[in-house]
């Protein structure tokens, strides 16, 4: 399988060092990865396609109408989309239709860095299957989000007792959606193990539908 990880943005959510541990996640699975420091990757539909799998990871940042249309075309057509924290979930905010492709945008994180509970909701699901409910200590992402959105995980805010979600997959055409609002830097992959385990099989589940779309 091939995936593209298409990394930059706001360089406090370290998109260079958390990009190459999502790529050596990708390659322990059997993955061939390419990493790309350009928006330039999602000018050509045609090279899109030959993908299985896209993982964006570019907080804020401009795409070009045409980069936002290949991209979610690539993924309309059957090509797996997944990310975390605000390099997918708070990317691109002039650009509402990449958001509705996500599911979901960051909003705030109320108290900035703090520790929270992330409660695990679906238990038969194979990316959510046999983790329990753990805490972290991180940014706690308020969020929109699509109510169609199948969602895997929630943390509830002490502000406004709140229940937000946290993980999430969904469907964009023929394509599979994965989102983790956790993993704001590179060490939170390494102190809470559970983080990375979601994001990676997250990622696996959405470049296994592309075989399907074909």
């Amino acid at each position: 399988m091939k995936a593209l990880i298409v990394y930059g943005g706001w360089a406090g959510h370290e998109p260079g060092p958390v990009s190459e541990i999502i790529a050596k996640a990708l390659r322990d699975h059997g993955f061939e990865v390419s990493l790309s420091d350009t928006l330039d990757s999602f000018n050509r539909l045609d090279a899109l396609l030959e993908l299985d799998l896209i993982v964006p990871h570019w907080t804020a940042g401009k795409i070009t109408n045409e980069q936002s249309r290949n991209l979610r075309s690539a993924v309309e057509r059957g090509v797996g989309l997944a990310g975390c924290h605000g390099g997918m979930g708070d990317a691109f905010r002039d650009n509402p239709d990449y958001q509705f492709m996500v599911g979901g945008q960051w909003v705030a994180h109320p108290g900035d860095r703090l520790t929270y509970t992330v409660h695990i909701l679906d238990h038969a699901d194979p990316i959510t299957a046999d983790l329990k409910s753990f805490s972290t200590t991180s940014e706690q992402y308020y969020m929109h989000v699509d109510p169609s959105n199948h969602v895997l995980a929630t943390t509830t805010f002490e502000c406004n007792g709140c229940t937000m979600p946290v993980v999430w997959k969904r469907m964009w055409g023929k394509g599979r959606v994965f989102y983790s609002s956790l993993g704001h830097c590179a060490k939170e992959f390494a102190s809470v193990p559970e983080v990375l385990t979601l994001l990676e099989r997250g990622m696996v589940w959405a470049a296994q539908g592309r075989a399907a779309a074909r």
